[in-house]
């Protein structure tokens, strides 16, 4: 992914929240010369080495599966929000912009299956579920259901070789402009004033520049 340095984010706490934060990521690796990408969740943990990786599995039936081998090198991708940026929204006016986060992971597959697999699904659950009113553990879904799940997947983990992090949002203007911007930004939908929250928490009103 191509980083201006002012854009790229280093700080592996606040990449590894994002990821947490942005974890339905886009999956792409390569099929006899062809790009595949799949959307699914890829849940960040540290291996038994303590090495941090990607968690995640597709179904069977996705062409993807053939990609995904011992050794394969595959790209993760965790988009974040993103929003248009007027030129109005400037001291002076200059084009248009989209400010946006996005993190790429690049990294080797290795293939789980049997309990390793059951053990990493059931961890996956237990993330998303421990916000629900009534949390559903895995030890509730009936045996036969979940060992028929489990024979449609392929599981996998990826090791995160290449971080690559980007954090788009005004570094290059002046105060009073980055301040316009996140103004405006603020007005417009949900994911526009994610935008705007993440400036705010970088480039405060009292900061100095």
């Amino acid at each position: 992914m191509y980083i201006p340095r002012r854009y790229e984010e280093k700080d592996k706490a606040t990449i590894h929240a994002f990821i947490k934060e942005n974890s339905f990521a886009i999956l792409v690796s390569v099929k006899d010369g062809v790009p595949l990408g799949t959307h699914i969740p890829l849940q960040l943990e540290k291996n038994a080495a303590g090495e941090d990786v990607l968690m995640g599995h597709i179904s069977k039936g996705n062409e993807q599966k053939y990609t995904l081998v011992d050794g394969a090198k595959v790209l993760a991708i965790f988009p974040g929000p993103h929003a248009y940026v007027s030129p109005r929204w400037y001291t002076e006016m200059k084009v248009p912009t989209w400010n946006y986060i996005s993190v790429h992971i690049y990294g080797r597959v290795r293939i789980v299956e049997g309990e390793e697999l059951r053990a990493a699904l059931s961890r996956l659950m237990d993330t998303y579920e421990q916000h629900m009113p009534r949390p559903v553990t895995m030890g509730e879904i009936p045996e036969k259901a979940l060992n028929d799940d489990l024979r449609g997947i392929v599981g996998f983990e990826i090791s995160m070789e290449e971080v690559q992090a980007a954090y788009k949002l005004s570094q290059n203007r002046d105060k009073e402009s980055y301040h316009h911007v996140v103004e405006e930004l603020d007005k417009g939908n949900e994911v526009s004033k994610k935008v705007a929250v993440e400036m705010k928490r970088r480039r405060g009103p009292t900061a100095e520049e």
